[in-house]
């Protein structure tokens, strides 16, 4: 039977560390709460540093979390006896981790939000300052709900912007292995019966065959080698502050694709403040996170500066202006709802706006993607068919 440690305090308020033999924590628990004990920590004894630090839980399993903790609440159970439940019914195991040891925390006296925080790779920094907002004002479940609802709307965003990207890198991948194969396998075929008939090939028969010479050859292994030297040296330069900041302004320079990353920055940025301030987070709190959250370091280095803009006394939208990256509607847009108090409600009417030009965006740019790919597909493979053919018709007229 597996021996747990745990840590529990007594009814005179006295902490008692001992170890326990029992078949599950749950027995443990039990069997702590029959002597009046109330439980602050039980770890595996094997395993007792361990913690959980929520590695495999995806953004789908947070939300039906939230959700159902919304609805207990509001049910009117117990935060512990709601977050008991949420730990024995999740079919994540990392999650049940989690739950659990918000359980002995919260038991022990802290705060949802406290015990949240000790778990940044399951819940992050706007979720635990949202739900610690939700309990000093008495509203956890609306909170909760409406965290929900902003989780779902985000996670659809990034979805259709990796679907957007992810789009061009399949087909150009495609591309590159069938002309690869091409130039390989089915190009030598040629070259060698073209060597046998002995006849001046034309220029465009000499170019394919010595790009096919080139791959099979030791210029081959120096394309592969280069490519993924070049991905590892570009996520390098990535990790540095100023290389993400040159490629994040690169991106936002695509034609298309820009336009695309450019709306949904706007659309994130614009929700997530929205959330936050409702939800009774501070603006300066809420933007602190909200850059944070940004996804672009251009979109961030505008946002802290609106932070410390607010600091000094000045407004919003004067710094958010200046990055050059918020559209003047948006700017104006949040400078009327500062005037006017109500910054939040107008900063969630700009998400609701940017989540449809997103949509537009990424259609925009599928519709502009499709026909690109097929012209540059079929310049490519049609030249090379067509430059394997020209000697061929070259032989068809010596035969006549």
């Amino acid at each position: 039977m597996p021996t747990f440690t745990y840590t529990a305090r007594a009814v005179n308020g006295e902490l008692k560390t001992a170890t326990i033999d029992a078949a599950t924590r749950e027995d443990v628990v039990a069997q702590l709460r029959r002597q009046r004990l109330t439980v602050v920590k039980v770890d595996d004894a094997g395993d007792a540093k361990k913690k959980p630090t929520g590695g495999g839980i995806k953004m789908r399993d947070i939300v039906i979390f939230t959700r159902q903790f919304s609805t207990m609440i509001n049910s009117g159970l117990p935060l512990v006896q709601a977050l008991d439940i949420l730990a024995k019914q999740s079919e994540n195991k990392s999650l049940q981790a989690v739950t659990r040891a918000v359980v002995f925390d919260v038991e022990s006296g802290h705060t949802v939000a406290d015990a949240l925080r000790k778990h940044p790779k399951a819940f992050s920094d706007l979720y635990v300052n949202m739900v610690a907002a939700g309990e000093a004002g008495g509203i956890l479940d609306t909170i909760l709900m409406r965290l929900a609802t902003f989780m779902e709307k985000n996670d659809n965003l990034i979805r259709k912007v990796k679907g957007a990207m992810i789009y061009p890198g399949v087909i150009m991948t495609v591309a590159a292995i069938a002309i690869a194969i091409l130039l390989i396998f089915v190009i030598p075929v040629f070259e060698s019966m073209f060597g046998q008939v002995g006849l001046a090939l034309p220029l465009p028969t000499r170019i394919v065959i010595g790009l096919s010479s080139f791959l099979r050859g030791v210029g081959g292994i120096a394309v592969v080698a280069g490519a993924v030297g070049g991905f590892f040296v570009i996520k390098q330069y990535y990790a540095t502050p100023n290389g993400k900041l040159q490629i994040d302004k690169l991106m936002l320079a695509f034609p298309v694709l820009g336009d695309v990353l450019r709306k949904s920055a706007v659309s994130r940025f614009t929700r997530t403040l929205g959330t936050l301030i409702s939800s009774g987070v501070s603006i300066l709190d809420g933007l602190e996170i909200t850059a944070k959250t940004a996804g672009n370091r251009v979109i961030q280095d505008a946002i802290m500066a609106s932070r410390a803009s607010i600091a000094g006394g000045d407004t919003i939208s004067a710094p958010l202006a200046k990055s050059a990256v918020f559209p003047p509607m948006v700017i104006s847009m949040i400078a009327v709802g500062e005037s006017t108090g109500g910054l939040d409600e107008m900063l969630s009417k700009i998400a609701d706006f940017y989540d449809e030009e997103v949509d537009a965006a990424v259609s925009g740019l599928l519709s502009l993607l499709e026909p690109v790919m097929i012209v540059f597909l079929g310049v490519v493979v049609g030249g090379m068919v067509v430059a394997m053919y020209l000697p061929i018709f070259d032989m068809i007229n010596a035969v006549q």
